[in-house]
C-alpha cells in the first residue's frame, strides 16, 4: 500500500495524509458475521466516566472475528479484503468449502484469491495467513495474533503492521520477542498466524482536521497546564512560572504522575515468564 497526500484545496486537506485503499471491498461487510456494538462512551457499568475524552462519533457495526482459528484442516478461499472501523488493521473474508464464511485479520501479501488453512501438521512453506501452534513454527519467524492460553484465542500483535519474533522453542515453552521488546515464555501449544499484521502506512497516515477526530469518537483534550489550580495539578502560576503552570512533574487531575510511574502490578503472576522486560533489563529467574 502507499500513502497519499491531497492537494490542499480546502483547509482540512492541507495536512490530510490518507492510506491508499484501492484494493479493499467497496460494499457493506458480510451481514450474518456483523452485530451491533454498543458504545460505551469511556462509561463503565455504573455509568460513571472511567476514561475520559471519549464520546460521540459515527455509528459502526462490530465484524465477528475468527480469533481462534479452530476449523483445521480446512483449506479456506479468501474472498476479498474489508476494511473494519473497530481497529486499524484490515479484515480478510474467508470462505470454506461447505460455504461458511468467516472473517480474520488480514496480513501483509494476502490477496484475493489466496489460500489459508489452520492446521496442526508441520509444513514445508510458511505463507502468509497459515495458523499454526508455536512449537511448529521455525524460529526467527514474523507471527500476529498469538495466544496466552491454548484455546483461548489470539490477544497479541493485533494492530496494524503488528508482529512479534519467534526466538526459539525450551521442551514446552516458547520464546517470543513482543512488539514491545519484551521477551518472554509462552506455552508452546499456543496457536499463531504467520506474517505481519497488514495496513502497514496507518503509523503514516495524518487525520489533517479535528473534525475527523470528532468522527472517531475522539473529544477535545485541555492541556492541564491551560487550567487553573482548582482543575488540575499543573494549573495555575503566572505564565511557565516553577511554582505551577507545568513545571512541576506532570500529574493526573487525580494526582498519579504521568511519567516514570509504574503502572503494572509488581505481583502479576505472569511476571515469572517475562525473560527480558521491554526496558532492556533482564529478570532473575528463579
Amino acid at each position: 500500500m502507499s500513502i497519499i497526500s491531497s492537494r490542499p484545496i480546502t483547509p482540512g486537506q492541507r495536512f490530510l495524509v490518507r492510506v491508499k485503499t484501492d484494493n479493499l471491498h467497496k460494499g457493506r461487510p458480510e451481514r450474518q458475521l456483523t452485530e451491533s456494538n454498543h458504545r460505551a462512551r469511556g462509561r463503565n457499568c455504573y455509568g460513571r466516566i472511567t476514561s475520559r475524552r471519549r464520546g460521540g462519533g459515527h455509528k459502526k457495526l462490530y465484524r465477528t472475528i475468527d480469533f481462534r482459528r479452530d476449523v483445521l484442516e480446512q483449506p479456506a478461499t479468501v474472498l476479498r479484503i474489508e476494511y473494519d472501523p473497530n481497529r486499524t488493521a484490515h479484515l480478510a473474508l474467508l470462505e470454506y468449502a461447505d460455504k461458511t464464511h468467516t472473517y480474520i485479520l488480514a496480513p501483509d501479501g494476502l490477496k484475493e484469491g489466496d489460500t489459508v488453512v489452520s492446521t496442526n501438521k508441520p509444513q514445508e512453506q510458511l505463507t502468509p495467513g497459515l495458523s499454526l501452534p508455536l512449537r511448529l513454527i521455525a524460529p526467527a519467524t514474523f507471527i500476529h495474533c498469538i495466544e496466552l492460553e491454548p484455546g483461548r484465542g489470539a490477544q497479541i500483535a493485533r494492530s496494524a503492521g503488528g508482529f512479534a519474533q519467534l526466538m526459539g522453542i525450551e521442551l514446552d515453552r516458547a520464546i517470543l520477542r513482543m512488539p514491545s521488546g519484551e521477551q518472554r515464555y509462552i506455552n508452546a501449544d499456543c496457536r499463531a498466524t504467520v506474517g505481519i499484521v497488514g495496513n502497514l502506512e496507518h503509523q503514516n497516515a495524518s487525520l489533517g482536521k479535528a473534525g475527523r477526530s470528532r468522527w472517531k469518537g475522539r473529544r477535545p483534550r485541555v492541556r492541564g497546564m491551560a487550567m487553573n489550580p482548582v482543575d488540575h495539578p499543573n494549573g495555575g502560576g503566572g505564565g511557565k512560572s516553577k511554582g505551577g503552570g507545568g513545571r512541576q512533574h506532570l500529574k493526573s487531575p487525580w494526582g498519579q504522575l504521568s511519567k516514570g510511574f509504574p503502572t503494572r502490578t509488581k505481583a502479576k503472576s505472569s511476571n515469572n515468564q517475562i525473560i527480558v522486560r521491554r526496558n532492556g533489563r533482564k529478570v532473575k529467574q528463579a
